[in-house]
C-alpha cells in the first residue's frame, strides 16, 4: 500500500494579504515538491458540521460561516484573515485529517499525509486564531477515538509555535496524549511545562531560541518518545510544522531538513512498534517557501519508506 496524500485545490482559495506568511504558495510549493512521488491521492472532501462539533460548539462554527467576506478580507485577530475561499479550504482541511483518519485506520493507507491549508493547531474551542480557523489535529484525534472507537490516541506537534489550540481542544480528554515541541519565549505564550492537562495527558518540550537539532533529538529521546511508548496510542497524529527550519522568517530555531527526516523516521519506527504503523499527518507551519517544500518532501519520503 502507498502512503495517502490528502489535498484539495479549495485550500488554494484561500488568499490572505499580500505579504502574509501563510500564503497560496506554501501550499503551491509542497504540491509541486511532492507531484512526482507515488503517493495515494485522495481528493478532500467538505468535512461534516457533525465532524466538526467534535472539537467546536455551534457558536464557534457560525461564527466562522458568519464572517466569511463575499469579497476582499475579512480580518479576525491581528493575523487571521479570511477571504471568499476560505470557509471551502477550512472544511476542505478538516474533512482532510477525518478521510486520512478513516483511510489508515480502515487499512486502505499505512499513512497519510495532508497537505492543506489553512493550518489548525492555534484554533481554540471558541476562537479562530494564528492562521487557524478549526482545530484539524485535535478534530483527527476526536474522529479516531468517537467514530472508531480507538482508546488512545496521541498527537506529536513539531510546529516552532506552541499548539495551543490543540492543547485546549484535547485538554480534558484522557485518551489523547499531547506532545508538543516549540520555541520559547515566542508567540502566543503557553506552553510551559506545567500546563500538563487535565489527566496529565500533556507533555510541553519548550526549546530555548537557537536550539538546533542536536538538542532538539536530545530532548525527544529523553522526553517525547519514552512518553509515546508508554501511552502506547493505537493511532498518532502528527502536526507537521516546518518553521523550526533555520531558514524559516518567523522564529529562531536552527533544524535542518534532515531534522524533520528524522523526528518523522523515529516517529514511524514508534508507530511501528504500537500502532502497526499507523500515522496521520497534517500540514501546520512553515514561512521560508524552498525551506517548507524541502523539509515536507523529507517528511512524506520517510513515511513512504515506513510504508513499504
Amino acid at each position: 500500500m502507498k502512503t495517502g496524500l490528502l489535498t484539495h485545490a479549495d485550500c488554494l482559495n484561500h488568499v490572505t494579504p499580500e505579504g502574509h506568511p501563510e500564503r497560496v504558495a506554501r501550499l503551491e510549493h509542497i504540491l509541486h515538491a511532492l507531484e512526482d512521488l507515488d503517493l495515494q491521492r485522495v481528493t478532500a472532501p467538505l468535512a461534516a458540521d457533525d465532524d466538526l462539533l467534535r472539537v467546536h460548539p455551534q457558536n464557534h462554527i457560525s461564527d466562522i460561516l458568519d464572517q466569511r467576506p463575499s469579497d476582499g478580507f475579512k480580518q479576525i485577530d491581528g493575523d487571521t484573515f479570511m477571504s471568499p475561499g476560505s470557509v471551502d479550504a477550512a472544511y476542505r482541511a478538516a474533512g482532510a485529517v477525518v478521510r486520512a483518519v478513516d483511510l489508515v485506520l480502515g487499512g486502505e493507507a499505512p499513512n497519510a499525509f495532508c497537505a492543506i491549508r489553512p493550518p489548525g493547531h492555534h484554533a481554540e474551542t471558541e476562537t479562530a486564531m494564528g492562521f487557524c480557523l478549526f482545530g484539524n489535529a485535535a478534530l483527527a484525534a476526536k474522529h479516531a477515538l468517537d467514530h472508531h472507537g480507538l482508546n488512545r490516541v496521541a498527537v506529536v506537534d513539531f510546529d516552532v509555535h506552541h499548539g495551543n489550540g490543540t492543547q485546549d481542544l484535547l485538554w480534558d480528554e484522557k485518551r489523547a496524549l499531547v506532545i508538543t515541541s516549540q520555541q520559547m519565549p515566542l508567540w502566543p505564550g503557553s506552553g510551559r511545562t506545567d500546563e500538563t492537562g487535565a489527566y496529565e495527558t500533556v507533555l510541553n518540550i519548550p526549546l530555548a531560541p537557537g536550539t538546533g537539532g542536536a538538542e532538539m533529538r536530545a530532548a525527544y529521546k529523553a522526553q517525547a518518545f519514552p512518553r509515546l511508548r508508554a501511552f502506547k496510542p493505537e493511532l498518532i497524529i502528527v502536526s507537521a510544522g516546518f518553521d523550526a527550519h533555520q531558514d524559516d522568517p518567523l522564529a529562531n530555531l536552527n533544524w535542518s531538513t534532515g531534522d524533520f527526516a528524522w523526528i518523522t523516521a523515529e516517529l514511524c519506527k514508534i508507530a511501528d512498534e504500537v500502532c502497526d504503523g499507523r500515522i496521520v499527518s497534517t500540514l501546520e507551519g512553515g514561512y521560508d517557501l524552498n525551506a517548507l517544500a524541502e523539509a515536507t518532501r523529507a517528511h512524506v519520503e520517510e513515511l513512504m519508506k515506513a510504508a513499504q
